[in-house]
């Protein structure tokens, strides 16, 4: 029993030398493969750096260019042309938000179109807001002080906002060198004698082709899957259901009163080009007088083209076509409206103008809307 359990002992240990044998055996497989995998890691790191090192002059020589509408472009984009314009459309809110305030500065400094001692007039980029809130990198507000020492003969003293314009609105854009004047325009605005003329692209046409929105507006909350607010049309008349007349209904105590003065200058690809005129200043007043007053919502605008829903814009067959467009796409749109003139009464009258951005001019294209008078 003994000499059995001696070779039972003696067998054992032979099976565990030849597993520990085995172990070892794995253990250096193991290491060899880990350190293949860190050679082939060190590869690939050292191939990326290399990529990163050629990339990098092309990627600073895009960020120094911009286009003409102020905002840089993907340098990835789709070969076919109706496709890479609705991603260029798509980017350039987001591309805004990425670069340096440096660079931002000097796209609004590219788009100075008018000083003097006492204003700098720029020509808004679209996508841009004016002031900064949550999720904002880049604002007009925040970039005034850089752009105070890039323009030429100009003390450092930051500039000051003397009114604003909405994020996707482009355009004709006062600011005030001092903090008096800034206030001097403001109240100018504030007692409305300044004269204000946008453009817009709506879809469809507006019935009569001039005339005068008038018409309070107040701020809404639509309920629904969802939830959010609007602004409203709040008339203080509407027809009687018995016999068709003008009834003065209950005014509602928060509405502002508003007042569009508007004419079509063109009309085509059931689209038409309109010169508008606010006489007030209430919020998303135009885009709501054409797409509830007049029925004819502004091109891209995704907000105000239905009430009861947040959904794209639904764009007739000829305008898609013209556009060379996919309704599937039509959410990229922007929204096409243009602060174009604005006449100030400093001193002397001043007449601001500012061009349409290239993506407006380029759809103006498309639609055929000629514009026969400026």
């Amino acid at each position: 029993m003994a000499a059995a359990s001696g070779g039972g002992l003696r067998r054992c240990a032979a099976g565990l030398g030849r597993a520990v044998r085995t172990v070892s055996g794995s253990g250096r497989a193991a290491a060899a493969e880990a350190l293949r995998a860190e050679q082939l890691a060190e590869r690939l790191r050292a191939r990326r750096s290399e990529e990163e090192k050629r990339e990098k002059p092309c990627a600073k020589a895009k960020s120094r260019s911009s286009s003409s509408d102020g905002v840089l472009f993907s340098p990835q984009l789709p070969k076919d042309p109706a496709r890479r314009r609705v991603r260029e459309l798509a980017v350039l809110s987001k591309q805004l938000q990425q670069v340096h305030p440096n660079v931002l500065a000097k796209v609004l400094k590219q788009g100075t179109v008018y000083q003097n001692e006492e204003i700098v007039v720029i020509n808004k980029p679209y996508g841009l807001p004016v002031h900064g809130g949550p999720g904002i990198k880049n604002c007009i507000a925040d970039v005034l002080p850089i752009l105070a020492k890039m323009l030429e003969n100009m003390k450092a003293e930051p500039l000051h906002l003397c009114h604003r314009l909405d994020k996707e609105t482009t355009g004709v854009m006062v600011l005030a060198r001092s903090k008096e004047v800034a206030e001097r325009i403001r109240l100018l605005f504030k007692t409305r004698q300044v004269e204000k003329v946008y453009w817009a692209i709506s879809v469809g046409d507006p019935d009569p082709t001039e005339g005068i929105v008038e018409i309070p507006i107040v701020e809404k909350e639509v309920r629904g899957q969802q939830s959010h607010y609007k602004m409203t049309l709040a008339p203080n008349y509407r027809l009687s259901p018995e016999d068709g007349k003008v009834v003065k209904i209950r005014k509602n105590r928060n509405a502002e009163s508003a007042v569009t003065r508007y004419r079509r200058l063109a009309s085509s690809s059931a689209c038409s080009l309109l010169e508008l005129q606010p006489i007030t200043g209430v919020k998303h007043q135009i885009r709501v007088h054409l797409a509830y007053g007049l029925g004819c919502p502004i091109l891209g605008d995704h907000k105000y083209s239905h009430w009861s829903k947040l959904a794209p814009q639904k764009l007739p067959e000829i305008t898609l076509k013209r556009l060379k467009l996919e309704q599937s796409k039509a959410r990229h749109l922007p929204l096409h409206l243009h602060a174009h003139r604005l006449s100030l009464p400093l001193g002397e009258r001043l007449d601001l103008v500012c061009k349409p951005p290239l993506f407006f001019q380029k759809t103006l294209k498309k639609l055929e809307l000629d514009v026969t008078n400026d």
